[in-house]
């Protein structure tokens, strides 16, 4: 094995409060949940939460990892700017934290932050018609959808205002011929809504190749009914993100350190 293969730990359990190690914990494992589905794009795209406390800090991946490095101990802390400020040896893409920052500002509720870049999002992003109400996993997310349309890599802050207008008060985005977005309450709740887009998406692109049927009105309507609801998708993250952290224990424990 090459150095450059080896990932040293330095574990900042003992400098964290304990809750901000649980949401480092849910956090690294939401990542290598990530890549466990295919939905990573290298050492690219981010996974942010909120760290508790009346502190504007939030958790973001290191720098030039694969999202299958990811441990609780080398997820950075962060300011709203990006600016590190607990020190554990590692660095983060600021310009990546620019949509990020920008939700986690404007919401309050926006506890966690997710953004992938997978070839069946981004071809739905990219799509004009957008995600289309066509099948269930559609209907979890589609009355709680944003589109922003893109405007190169985020570099400059000044589309974060944008992207807040866009989002206003949903939950779930589609950025135009970049990749899907997703906040939530928890970490759990967000990877939740982030999954049902992602699945949405895989679906639709594969049934375009035939004709689409379209579901009645009325079950469309009672889908926004049940799902455009916060307390659903957090009712429902408390039941299925327990096995999604043993799936995480199962995959590769180290996530927890």
């Amino acid at each position: 094995m090459s150095e450059a293969t080896i990932i040293a730990v330095v574990n900042v359990k003992n400098q964290v409060s304990k809750e901000e190690w649980q949401v480092r914990q849910d956090l690294a494992a939401a990542y290598r949940l990530v890549a466990h589905y295919g939905w990573d794009d290298m050492v690219f795209t981010h996974l942010s939460a909120r760290v508790p406390g009346p502190q504007e800090h939030f958790l973001l991946n290191p720098y030039g990892f694969q999202f299958s490095e990811v441990t609780a101990s080398n997820l950075v802390k962060v300011d709203l700017d990006g600016n590190i400020v607990l020190n554990n040896g590692y660095e983060v893409n600021a310009a990546g934290f620019t949509i990020h920052s920008a939700v986690h500002m404007a919401r309050e509720d926006a506890h966690a932050v997710m953004h992938l870049h997978t070839d069946h999002g981004v071809a739905v992003a990219t799509m004009q018609e957008g995600l289309l109400p066509i099948t269930q996993h559609a209907l979890f997310v589609f009355h709680d959808l944003a589109y922003h349309d893109w405007e190169g890599v985020a570099l400059d802050l000044d589309e974060r205002e944008r992207v807040v207008a866009d989002l206003g008060t949903k939950n779930i985005m589609l950025l135009r011929n970049h990749g899907t977005l997703a906040a939530g309450g928890s970490v759990s709740s967000c990877f939740m809504r982030l999954y049902y887009l992602e699945r949405a998406c895989k679906i639709q692109v594969n049934a375009m190749q035939g004709t689409l049927n379209m579901p009645n009105q009325g079950a469309i309507d009672m889908m926004e009914g049940t799902f455009n609801n916060p307390n659903s998708w957090e009712g429902l993250s408390k039941v299925a993100w327990p096995s999604m952290l043993r799936l995480a224990d199962r995959l590769d424990p180290s996530y927890a350190e």
